[in-house]
């Protein structure tokens, strides 16, 4: 059952709602994959960033998953970070997620140098980032920004989890399959080697259209290819999202019923 809405803007889920008038990119099902799969870090008192935040949905999802987690969330569209900061305000997780209007980039500047990284380190660090790299762009700056690299590219996204990563952090990121295996192989040369990969088909029958990946920072470049490697003798792991009569498969009906609304 998807969350209950009144109207297109905004979704109620079961801890918290979302307003998303003023956001380019709105509540959709890779949001709430990653929010709900992304592997937890194993201390109760975790820092957690969720780079290109949009309406806020995964640092709540995570603030509800992580109950003493401490997250900022930051992005570079002020309409969208204003909407993001309201709807955290109206949460039960006010108090423990920052709202950052602000590239990754300057962020990961203002951050940088030996003692402020040592301080603000994360554990976790998530990004549903954008991924279109050519094509028609939008004649919205800000729907553009959110879908295609032009304001975040991976390089960028890798360089600023590599930094502000802590050294048995993970970071986890939703993409289409082709610019996720890309992104696998890039990461390696930030020192991140992939540790969890979960394929998802939108139905049974058809084709990987996403990939859910989690990295952690190797100890050597080489041990990069070394775990892909491993990774990929391990039994294949895949979610389904609907069967062909449209209903949610079991899988993903465990995935995340913990945040959707009971239907009334």
């Amino acid at each position: 059952m998807p969350p209950t809405k009144r109207s297109p803007d905004l979704f109620h889920f079961k801890n918290f709602s979302i307003r998303q008038d003023r956001c380019a990119m709105k509540v959709n099902t890779d949001g709430i994959l990653l929010g709900a799969w992304t592997p937890l870090p194993e201390q109760q008192e975790a820092r957690v960033l969720d780079i290109g935040c949009g309406t806020g949905l995964i640092a709540l999802l995570l603030a509800e998953r992580l109950p003493q987690a401490r997250v900022v969330a930051v992005e570079i569209d002020a309409a969208a970070a204003e909407q993001a900061a309201e709807n955290v305000l109206a949460s039960p997780y006010a108090d423990r997620i920052e709202v950052i209007p602000q590239a990754i980039q300057s962020y990961l500047a203002a951050n940088r140098g030996p003692a402020n990284l040592t301080d603000s380190a994360f554990d976790l660090i998530v990004s549903n980032p954008p991924f279109f790299s050519g094509g028609v762009l939008s004649d919205q700056a800000n729907r553009t920004n959110a879908r295609h690299t032009l304001k975040l590219s991976h390089s960028d996204l890798l360089g600023a989890v590599r930094d502000l990563l802590s050294p048995a952090g993970r970071f986890a990121v939703i993409l289409p399959l082709i610019e996720g295996l890309r992104l696998i192989e890039l990461a390696a040369s930030y020192g991140l080697c992939l540790e969890q990969k979960l394929e998802v088909r939108p139905r049974r029958g058809k084709s990987v259209h996403r990939l859910l990946l989690c990295f952690r920072k190797a100890n050597r470049q080489i041990a990069a290819a070394e775990d892909l490697s491993a990774l990929d003798e391990r039994p294949r792991q895949e979610l389904v999202h609907y069967e062909t009569d449209n209903r949610w498969t079991e899988e993903f009906r465990a995935l995340v019923a913990d945040y959707y609304q009971k239907p009334s």
